[in-house]
């Protein structure tokens, strides 16, 4: 899925495109907080959809969907620092097209302009359908590669287990969109969203681990491991506001968990940028 490892050095073409990969997604949440702001003014400072996902329902639907779908594109193409770092972002890469194209079943009530009555079952089986065609194309590539490459190095056991996992989550989507559609209209988008959510702690985890082992040495100051606080503010925001739901009635809990998560992302490649800003991969 990912090009193979290099080494950039100084203004190399390699390393500007991890730079601007990175930051790329950082432009992009901005893009999407600031449709959904624009959209915000438009309705009263009083008035907001119950999530995030659900200003699909408003004008914000083409910088929501093209914005979600860019970003995964830039996960599943940008190299991770590692090969379990690379196979969360192509994962999660892979769900968020998913996030973008299934919307929520509620339509919520807070919006511009009247809700345009468009037939959603009909737009995700043509959407859905292109993205596993497309999926199952990119994924027989990538076999194909390591079979071909099977005279050379053999690949990496993280290597395969990330290309299994993959083929098993095309596979379980398309037996379930085939199978189940109703539910999968009603549900798909959630089910993605958890995928998504779970590859990028995932991701920040194994950022936080390898930046405590590269300045972990004898006699060397304590320092605040900023990947571990992100990971730490993704998992708390999540559970702590979830559980505040469950006890009193927050009518908008999810647009703000999502909004903190969304926003947790942003400066979580805005940190890596800066910290990998003349190395492209950390260690390399």
């Amino acid at each position: 899925m990912s090009a193979t490892q290099t080494a950039p050095t100084g203004g190399s073409p390699i390393l500007k495109t991890y730079r601007y990969l990175r930051l790329a997604m950082v432009h992009l949440v901005l893009l999407l907080f600031v449709a959904v702001g624009v959209e915000w003014w438009h309705t009263g400072r009083s008035c907001f959809q119950d999530s995030l996902s659900a200003y699909y329902f408003t004008p914000v639907q083409a910088v929501f969907v093209g914005a979600l779908t860019a970003i995964g594109i830039c996960m599943v193409v940008l190299k991770g620092n590692t090969e379990w770092e690379d196979i969360l972002l192509n994962l999660g890469g892979m769900l968020l097209p998913v996030v973008a194209f299934v919307p929520v079943p509620q339509e919520g009530s807070c919006r511009s302009v009247p809700v345009l009555l468009r037939d959603t079952p009909a737009d995700v089986a043509n959407n859905v359908t292109a993205l596993l065609v497309t999926g199952a194309v990119g994924l027989a590539v990538v076999v194909g590669v390591l079979l071909r490459s099977s005279a050379g190095p053999r690949a990496s056991r993280a290597h395969v287990i990330g290309t299994s996992v993959a083929a098993a989550t095309l596979l379980a989507g398309a037996a379930w969109f085939v199978v189940g559609r109703d539910s999968f209209v009603e549900g798909a988008h959630y089910v993605a969203a958890v995928g998504v959510f779970a590859c990028i702690v995932g991701v920040v985890v194994l950022n936080a681990r390898a930046l405590r082992s590269a300045r972990a040495s004898p006699g060397r100051r304590t320092f605040v491991n900023r990947y571990a606080v992100i990971a730490v503010l993704m998992v708390g925001s999540a559970v702590g506001m979830g559980l505040v739901a469950l006890v009193v009635d927050w009518q908008h809990w999810l647009l703000w968990v999502e909004s903190t998560l969304i926003t947790l992302f942003a400066v979580f490649w805005l940190s890596q940028t800066q910290e990998l800003w003349n190395e492209g991969l950390r260690g390399r």
